[in-house]
């Protein structure tokens, strides 16, 4: 049985980790502002392409490091990637005035982030799942409901720093706090069977079932429609609706406020709503709020979209990793990290490709989301595929 104090490291991690992942798309406006960085679309969106690569080979690699290290290490590891990502943003700030300085400073910072989030994230979802193995669904919804609300308490914090003029000091936080949970990680066991795997259990590529291939499809194709929302929603409403910073950070807000409240609220109703109807329903949801938000024109109603973009993906990456590991208990640290390396590759796909999309080919941002519902329905045909089987078992 784990202690209260390894179970309050787990998933206060999960805040925490939130917070440092949403920092730098809720600063977009510092990044992009002829004030603060000067990026372009193209540069704000490369600023990612780092991070993306860190967390899918971090996330990839966790599961090995895992049976060497132990799943304990890997944590520790995760927490210290963040830590060096949020003290190198903090440090950009010496760099205002030498954009390309910064940026060079930045893409270390989001190598560090990614690597702190594949890591950290692989081995809290390992954790969660074994430490309630008769509630592993609720167990891993609460989870990421508290890494949800690090990432909506993110755009809030963000907003209040700047309009203190020191923009710089979230990060510092974020920084402080994680070197705090790194203390406290360190002194407790945080052992889990996975650590004692027996060594004949396969682990990697080769070990992954053929329906794996479903769930890395439909978390990578979540993965470019969170993305889209959480990455672009502030510049998208700030630069082609005219909306004000602070409102634009509201709905950014008001997305991670929903995708926190929708894993509470499933985690709540699935007690009489069988998970897998809910994981379909949600890819549907999807589809209809990409018809919504390219309709927006003022920030009451830009508010609305998202925030109802954020239910509609609030469960969907914890059910496919909750599915996946309960459909393969043997290999549930391999799938968690692998299917969070995928996750993070849509990520990389929407983070770094809106850029371009938009400066280059010149398509309106309000286009684009339009087009999100282009991969929103095949994502809900793929969630349909990975039910049926589970509704056979």
């Amino acid at each position: 049985m784990a202690s209260r104090t390894e179970i309050g490291v787990v998933y206060g991690a999960a805040v925490v980790q939130g917070l440092a992942l949403v920092t730098f798309p809720a600063a977009s406006a510092v990044f992009t502002s002829p004030d603060g960085f000067g990026f372009d679309s193209t540069r704000y969106g490369t600023m990612f392409v780092p991070q993306v690569a860190f967390a899918i080979f971090a996330a990839a690699l966790a599961p090995k490091l895992a049976r060497r290290w132990s799943l304990r290490r890997v944590l520790l590891a995760g927490f210290a990637g963040d830590i060096i990502s949020m003290s190198l943003l903090a440090l950009s700030r010496l760099l205002l005035g030498a954009p390309d300085g910064a940026f060079a400073l930045l893409l270390v910072a989001t190598a560090a982030l990614g690597f702190g989030f594949g890591a950290t994230v692989m081995a809290l979802n390992t954790y969660a799942e074994a430490f309630f193995p008769e509630r592993t669904d609720s167990a891993v919804l609460a989870l990421n409901a508290l890494l949800g609300l690090g990432t909506a308490l993110a755009p809030v914090f963000v907003a209040i720093v700047v309009a203190l003029g020191a923009w710089w000091l979230l990060p510092v936080v974020v920084a402080c706090i994680m070197a705090l949970l790194f203390g406290v990680a360190s002194t407790q066991p945080l052992r889990v069977s996975a650590d004692a795997d027996d060594a004949s259990t396969p682990i990697g590529w080769s070990a992954l079932p053929q329906r794996f291939w479903l769930y890395a499809a439909a978390v990578f194709l979540y993965g470019m429609l969170e993305t889209l929302n959480g990455n672009w929603s502030m510049l998208y409403l700030s630069s082609e609706r005219g909306v004000s910073s602070g409102d634009a950070s509201l709905a950014l807000t008001a997305f991670w406020a929903m995708v926190t409240g929708g894993r509470v609220l499933i985690a709540a109703i699935s007690r009489w709503i069988p998970a897998r109807w809910i994981y379909v329903a949600l890819p549907i949801l999807l589809l209809v709020t990409f018809q919504i938000a390219p309709r927006v024109h003022d920030a009451t109603a830009g508010i609305v979209a998202f925030g109802l973009a954020g239910l509609a993906c609030s469960a969907f990456l914890p059910l496919s990793i909750s599915f996946g590991g309960n459909e393969f208990p043997r290999l549930s640290a391999v799938m968690a990290g692998e299917l969070i390396a995928f996750y993070q590759l849509g990520y990389g796909v929407a983070a770094f490709g809106i850029g371009p999309l938009h400066d280059q080919l010149g398509l309106t941002f309000a286009a684009i989301f339009a087009a999100g519902s282009i991969v929103a329905l095949p994502l809900a045909v793929v969630a349909a595929l990975v039910t049926r089987a589970l509704a056979g078992r």
